[in-house]
């Protein structure tokens, strides 16, 4: 993608695309600014630029008078495309996730050091540090030092982060205060199936995440407690970067999004117990195929180191 987009407007991009496959939509369908801007949940600023950019890429075409509209179905969109959305992280960003992971980045380290490290500008590094920062695995230290956090980048950390999901989520489902909008259930269900149907081989890793992050998000907010939304965003923007190094790993995605869709079931039919324990199910079942030491390189290379020689038999 761009150099030239600003974080913003590279998101607005992914946000526009990941809504066209999601819906299905069809070659020729129309696509108004200030309708992508609500449901985006940003200005016309950087949905216009966004929507210049796909034009660019060939995916929708402008005409004066009508406007913005898609220029083939969602189902056709080249992967060469969607693998140059899905770039839309910053590179410099994913290559120090990948230092992170390794063990290369661990304690307090200089910019100095991470730009040697990996052979970027300040500006890039400055840029990946803070949004490192904002997802809570490096805080900034006096001058110019970066503190990173032992959390989760283990398989204990990660292992806490769902044992706080798992305390919190299935809580909001069962709280007095609960009410499940039908209308955002409807969305969400549809999505789900769309995923079971097979969109979920096209997928990108972000559109992966994305995906899963606004059903538990979506779901939490019917619970009206505030507190508990706010830890779960925060939990959410942890786990972002986790589950960016998860997309290497194959994981069953059907079988999840069906758990999500039991959810979503058991919800609409006011059947709350239930719902809360499938919820409950799920997410445990989530961290039994996630908090596994092969899915972290750290504990991965320390069993390694720790293993005894095997017998060579010939």
């Amino acid at each position: 993608m761009s150099a030239d987009l600003t974080l913003g407007q590279k998101k607005a991009v992914q946000a526009i695309v990941a809504y066209v496959r999601r819906e299905g939509l069809m070659a020729g369908h129309h696509l108004p600014e200030w309708g992508l801007a609500k449901l985006i949940g940003t200005s016309r600023s950087p949905i216009r630029v966004a929507l210049e950019h796909l034009t660019q890429l060939g995916v929708v075409r402008y005409d004066k008078h009508k406007g913005y509209s898609l220029v083939a179905n969602a189902t056709d969109i080249p992967i060469e495309t969607l693998d140059e959305v899905a770039v839309a992280d910053d590179a410099v960003y994913l290559r120090l996730a990948d230092a992170y992971f390794g063990g290369e980045v661990a304690g307090s380290m200089k910019e100095a050091d991470l730009i040697r490290l990996l052979n970027v500008t300040r500006p890039e590094l400055r840029r990946a540090l803070q949004r490192a920062e904002t997802e809570g695995w490096t805080e900034k230290e006096t001058g110019y030092g970066w503190e990173f956090t032992a959390s989760v980048n283990s398989l204990e950390g990660y292992e806490d982060l769902y044992a706080l999901r798992i305390a919190i989520e299935p809580a909001g489902i069962l709280s007095p205060k609960f009410r499940p909008d039908l209308a955002e259930l409807d969305e969400l269900r549809k999505e789900q199936l769309s995923i079971v149907s097979g969109l979920h081989r096209t997928l990108t890793p972000i559109e992966r995440f994305e995906s899963n992050a606004n059903f538990h998000a979506t779901i939490a907010k019917w619970s009206g407690n505030k507190l508990a939304i706010q830890i779960l965003r925060r939990l959410d923007k942890m786990r972002r970067v986790v589950e960016y190094q998860q997309s290497r790993r194959q994981l069953p995605r059907v079988e999840l999004a069906q758990e999500h869709l039991a959810i979503l079931d058991a919800i609409e039919g006011g059947d709350f117990i239930s719902a809360a324990s499938l919820l409950r199910n799920h997410l445990d079942n989530s961290r039994r195929k996630k908090a596994v030491p092969s899915a972290f390189r750290t504990e991965q290379k320390a069993n390694e180191s720790t293993a005894e020689p095997t017998e060579t038999v010939g």
